[in-house]
């Protein structure tokens, strides 16, 4: 018998694909739970249809899973694929050129009949087709006959018994990156906990899968990534929706608030309002309103009964919402109002990302009628976002959009668990106690512009509350011409003195040269990974991520002017771009993709040697 070769690696690019009713989301959520576990550095990307159910076969039917994991620091889920598990030859049609030579090719022969190879629209089979599969390391299985022999004593339907196919798959992985199994066998007994025989097949379907490993001569090597360098601490893997709600729970209790949450689901927003339903112990309130409108004017008059309040939604959503977002800027109230941006126009995209809601949180309300706007940046950066976001709206009582993405909703990486303790407590405006002078509902503090915060229901603190025009203090409805021009300009000064108690921006890299690299939101990994190549082949680059957006940080403008160029890449048609052109005059060059899936690395370097060379 011969010796199994053991190969080091820093980091690799796993993606499962197959159908979207092949378990491929729960396949690679269970590897990278696996390998949060076992102490590596991962990001990952998980990309399905929107249809519950595509046809089957199809190639847009097709749902896949990709993470990159390491030893080193990781900030993308990669971008050419060292394996690809195809499980059907639509799969194998849509992946396959994202694998890089040599890799390694995994796929499931049973599902590769005719039926099946004309629905992926390929010319001929391609598992024949020798020219096309020799630059790969190529390990065809027979894995559903195999899983339904290894199952032939269970008392399940064939159809039953194929369902843990992907279990199969998983259990060869585990064993060509030499992991442990047990994991995934807790997982399934307790996901499986009334249905033992279901959990059972499954778990004999993962071993099966992993002596199949054994006992193959095909598979001569397997692959060892050591642990990352962590900074100490206790970590778990997390996405960016639970991390987003965990952030605001804290920010609840920080406050000294209830949180109260108003929503209607939509994708990829919907999981916040499911994950904040389970802390109610924490005087948590959700609200699965009606449709989006009543979802917002729910959160305004939590809000107006003082709360932490807090709504989500996508793009389409959030369109509808604009009107009672609008109230909430003419009624001073402190919202959350959460933006996690798919493809667009109208219903667009639903299960692919984009940064296309820019604009529409900047400006899409009638009016004159500014919000502050603040953007996560990674699956585990929304906790912090969340938090920053009621920090700013509760100390000025303003509305403030927060943007996230699908692919940070979705995705997910290792977090570092804070100390809740030493995270700050958030000061609020609330009245306590009734004053001896009349009371002003509009009378704004020096510093934050921000006004009392009264509730219901307090002696002398009564007040109009409504969407016509205010008049400073008082509070009274007042149409002049001198009030409104003032109230206008009052609500701008709001937003605009935030930049005063946000952190000024930080360059990494150089504070001068050639070019400055700036962006927003999720591409973050993207684009830092791909600076970080170019600073280590000495080319002049620097970059600067921007999380608070309206408005930006007062020291942006001074930065711009210390580099020749400036580049942004965006997946949009280039709307931050255009924003800093406007504010700064500056000629600033977009890079923009729309594609519903996110830059690689790759994309943002060579861009930036392109940019460097022209003249």
């Amino acid at each position: 018998m011969s010796l199994k070769k053991i190969n080091i690696e820093d980091c690799v690019t796993i993606r499962f694909s197959g159908d979207s009713g092949d378990g491929m989301q729960l396949t690679g959520n269970q590897f990278t739970n696996n390998t949060a576990v076992f102490g590596n550095d991962l990001s990952t990307f998980p990309d399905f249809p929107a249809e519950i159910r595509a046809p089957q076969g199809s190639l847009f039917g097709v749902s896949s899973f990709q993470l990159q994991f390491g030893s080193k620091e990781i900030f993308t889920p990669g971008d050419e694929l060292d394996v690809l598990v195809a499980m059907n030859p639509a799969g194998l049609k849509v992946h396959l050129g994202e694998l890089k030579e040599n890799g390694i090719l995994i796929i499931n022969t049973d599902n590769f009949s005719p039926k099946n190879i004309n629905l992926a629209k390929w010319e001929s089979n391609p598992l024949e087709d020798e020219n096309l599969l020799s630059k790969y390391r190529v390990i065809t299985v027979a894995m559903t006959d195999l899983v339904k022999t290894a199952l032939e004593d269970f008392d399940l339907t064939p159809k039953e018994k194929a369902r843990s196919t992907n279990m199969f798959a998983l259990g060869l992985l585990y064993w060509l990156y030499e992991r442990d199994v047990n994991t995934t066998i807790d997982f399934l007994k307790n996901k499986f906990a009334k249905k033992p025989i279901i959990a059972d097949a499954n778990i004999k379907a993962l071993k099966t899968g992993n002596y199949y490993g054994e006992t193959i001569e095909v598979i001569k090597t397997t692959y060892k990534v050591d642990k990352a360098d962590f900074e100490k601490g206790k970590y778990r893997n997390i996405m960016g929706n639970h991390a987003l709600s965990l952030g605001l729970l804290v920010a609840s209790q920080k406050a000294n608030l209830d949180l109260f949450f108003g929503g209607y689901p939509i994708t990829p927003a919907s999981d916040i309002l499911k994950y904040l339903a389970n802390y109610k112990h924490f005087g948590v309130k959700t609200f699965q309103a009606e449709d989006e409108i009543a979802a917002i004017t729910s959160v305004l008059g939590a809000s107006f009964a003082g709360d932490l309040s807090v709504t989500a939604s996508s793009g389409p959503g959030i369109a509808l919402k604009g009107e009672a977002i609008g109230l909430g800027v003419i009624t001073e109230l402190p919202l959350i109002i959460v933006n996690v941006q798919r493809g667009g126009p109208s219903t667009g995209l639903p299960t692919k990302t984009e940064q296309s809601d820019l604009y529409q949180a900047i400006y899409g309300r009638n009016g004159d009628c500014p919000c502050v706007v603040i953007a996560a940046n990674s699956p585990s950066d929304c906790f912090y976002t969340a938090i920053e976001a009621a920090e700013i709206a509760l100390r000025h009582m303003i509305p403030v959009i927060l943007l996230s993405d699908g692919y940070i909703a979705n995705g997910s990486e290792p977090w570092k668990i804070p100390d809740i303790s030493k995270i700050k407590k958030i000061e609020n405006n609330l009245v306590s106690e009734k004053k001896s002078e009349e009371y002003m509902p509009y009378e704004h503090d020096d510093k934050t512009l921000a006004r009392p915060w009264a509730i219901p229901g307090m002696e002398g603190h009564e007040h109009r509350i409504g969407g016509l025009e205010k008049a400073n203090n008082t509070g009274n409805v007042d149409y002049s011409p001198e009030n409104h021009e003032f109230m206008v300009r009052q609500r701008q000064k709001k937003v605009d003195i935030i930049a005063d108690f946000i952190p000024e921006i930080t360059i990494d890299g150089e504070k001068e040269g050639d070019l400055l690299v700036i962006s927003w939101g999720g591409v973050f990994g993207s684009v830092k990974s791909g600076v970080r190549k170019a600073q280590e082949q000495n080319l002049s680059v620097s970059h600067i991520h921007l999380r608070h957006l309206n408005p930006f940080p007062s020291n942006l403008g001074e930065c711009l002017l210390n580099f020749d160029k400036v580049l942004i890449p965006e997946l949009n048609m280039g709307h931050l771009k255009s924003i800093i052109r406007d504010r700064y005059l500056v000629d600033a060059k977009g890079f923009n993709k729309i594609s519903g899936k996110p830059f690689t690395s790759s994309e943002i370097f060579d861009k930036i040697k392109i940019i460097l060379t022209e003249e």
